[in-house]
């Protein structure tokens, strides 16, 4: 009977090249949430839940995790369609029954346990009162979570930016449907259609800037806004402006690089003298990278069900993703939204007319308007909310506009897990009077790991017995044909080129979604875990067999 060259036969060569192909399969029957901060299937990374991605956004990745059908709102700013949303809203406190705190943290806790979800901050409010502020677990640097952590709210910062533009629309210094040129001389492109594109249309996503053409995630990344906006200059739209939506942070840096050319001030300094400071919002401000992020808005990862604390990738965020805020903090602004431009003791920081228009839906996509999403919950109640994610860490702000309940959840694990998702559909189901699904398992992510895991041992056993085996190998093919050697070799050169092009896999899988090497490796932890050890391995078991064959097939005898 023949040996069983496990090594060197079949079963290696399926671990070495048939693992390789099926996890690429898996890259793409996981959603990518990357599509992220840009949202390269059209919809957001992160992104709002009114569209499933980017990246990742982000400030440097959003995705979403829900499907709405959005509300029949007409478009434009004076439209019947927003003047019933403002309607609505005021009509609130007649909808729908508080929430129940002790009901959330019982959820909360339960969820917790459940999922090893390390931190989290909640805020629920109803129109002027503050129904429950909490933080519950710890920080990545080990700190109790409480109400007043600074956390990391990615692109709920949209809708910020949104605001402090709406500010100077109703100061008279900036008008919407205007090109950005009028405010931002500064704004060019290599595209000469970029002249058109309006303010409305960086609030709205219909610039026509896009991924597919501007990576902006994967480029060398910006230290300022002026960088970000000055590093448009060599690129081009995806399409006409105002004709095709997609969700892009660098619409929302280039609406922020406005916000502080027209007033003359830092973007943070403007978000802290008209909106943090009237709010009494004390906590919150807004950065420029993740290297600007405090160690309580750093997040995690999840591998074999434990927590890893992970620095951020790294990205620029300022006006797209950039904001840090607490919980405590995010009910007052919760409180202003439902109060139509009214906080907490009564102070106004845009009219209910401006409130209405940054709600308003796009003329191309009716889910979405000026920094935030708009949709219908389970119950059919209308919200409007926005989606915030980032490798390590992730956001949700709801807004339901027939009950006031505004809703906050911040989560330290990343855009993967959609953790403040969950929680904050669970705490939109008590709003309504629903019974919340109870807190899911974790097995499928533990499923997942303990797979990769598994393939990871069984790769290095195999790499090693080949190891010892190459000498025996490299005399048996000496003598043969150069080609059939190569055949048998080049099967362990696919995780090392896997490795190499893993970001356009990611690219192609994901519909032109831009992601950087570190991005995918958040997303896919426990595969490229074994990707890398399978490279390392097959790298160096292609060494040992082609340096002892050079040797055999020098001393071997012509046929």
């Amino acid at each position: 009977m023949p040996e069983l060259d496990i090594t060197g036969g079949p079963v290696f060569q399926r671990l070495a090249a048939g693992l390789s192909a099926a996890c690429v399969l898996a890259l793409a029957a996981v959603p990518p949430a990357a599509a992220l901060s840009s949202s390269p299937s059209s919809s957001p990374s992160s992104s709002p839940s009114s569209s499933p991605s980017s990246s990742s956004s982000a400030p440097w990745s959003p995705s979403g995790s829900r499907t709405w059908t959005p509300p029949a709102v007409p478009g434009g700013p004076a439209s019947p369609g927003a003047e019933a949303l403002l309607s609505t809203s005021r009509t609130a406190a007649g909808a729908g029954r508080e929430i129940d705190p002790a009901a959330v943290d019982r959820f909360v806790s339960a969820y917790r346990e459940a999922t090893g979800l390390p931190g989290v901050a909640v805020a629920v409010t109803r129109g002027a009162k503050v129904v429950h502020v909490a933080g519950y677990g710890r920080t990545a640097s080990g700190e109790p979570v409480t109400e007043r952590t600074p956390m990391a709210v990615a692109s709920l910062s949209k809708s910020f930016t949104s605001l402090a533009v709406m500010q100077l629309v109703e100061e008279g210094r900036v008008r919407l449907d205007a090109p950005v040129r009028e405010a931002l001389p500064e704004f060019t492109m290599a595209d000469p259609r970029a002249a058109r594109i309006t303010v409305r249309q960086l609030l709205d996503q219909t610039s026509g800037m896009a991924t597919s053409v501007f990576r902006e995630r994967s480029l060398p990344q910006p230290r300022s806004l002026r960088e970000a906006v000055a590093r448009l200059r060599g690129a081009r739209l995806a399409a006409d402006p105002g004709t095709r939506w997609s969700y892009h942070n660098t619409n929302f840096q280039v609406a922020a690089r406005l916000v502080e050319v027209v007033a003359g001030v830092p973007f943070a300094g403007r978000l802290r003298t008209h909106v943090f400071g009237p709010l009494g919002m004390r906590d919150s401000r807004t950065i420029d990278t993740e290297r600007d992020l405090p160690p309580t808005a750093r997040g995690h990862l999840h591998l074999l069900g434990v927590p890893i604390a992970l620095a951020e990738p790294h990205g620029f965020g300022n006006g797209s993703g950039g904001v840090i805020s607490s919980a405590a903090d995010m009910a007052r602004w919760m409180i202003m939204q439902a109060g139509q431009g009214t906080g907490p003791g009564g102070v106004r920081v845009v009219s209910a007319e401006g409130v209405a228009e940054m709600r308003t839906p796009s003329r191309i996509k009716r889910s979405y308007a000026l920094g935030w999403a708009l949709g219908t919950t389970e119950g059919g109640a209308p919200v409007v909310e926005h989606d915030g994610d980032l490798s390590t860490a992730t956001a949700r702000q709801t807004l339901l506009l027939r009950s006031g309940h505004g809703i906050v959840v911040m989560a330290n694990t990343g855009t993967a897990y959609d953790d403040s998702g969950a929680i904050a559909d669970a705490l939109v189901a008590m709003a309504e009077g629903r019974k919340p699904g109870p807190p899911p398992s974790p097995s499928p992510f533990l499923l997942v790991d303990a797979a990769f895991a598994l393939a990871a041992v069984l790769t290095l056993a195999l790499a090693g017995r080949g190891l010892v085996r190459s000498r025996r190998w490299a005399a048996r093919h000496a003598g043969r044909p150069g080609w059939r050697t190569a055949a048998r070799l080049l099967p362990y050169a696919a995780p090392g080129v896997l490795c190499l092009t893993i970001t356009d896999v990611f690219r192609v899988l994901s519909r032109g979604g831009d992601a950087t090497w570190a991005h995918v490796a958040y997303l896919y932890l426990s595969f490229v875990i074994w990707l890398l050890l399978a490279a390392v391995a097959c790298a160096l078991l292609l060494l040992a067999r082609l340096r002892h064959l050079v040797p055999a097939g020098a001393g071997q005898a012509p046929r």
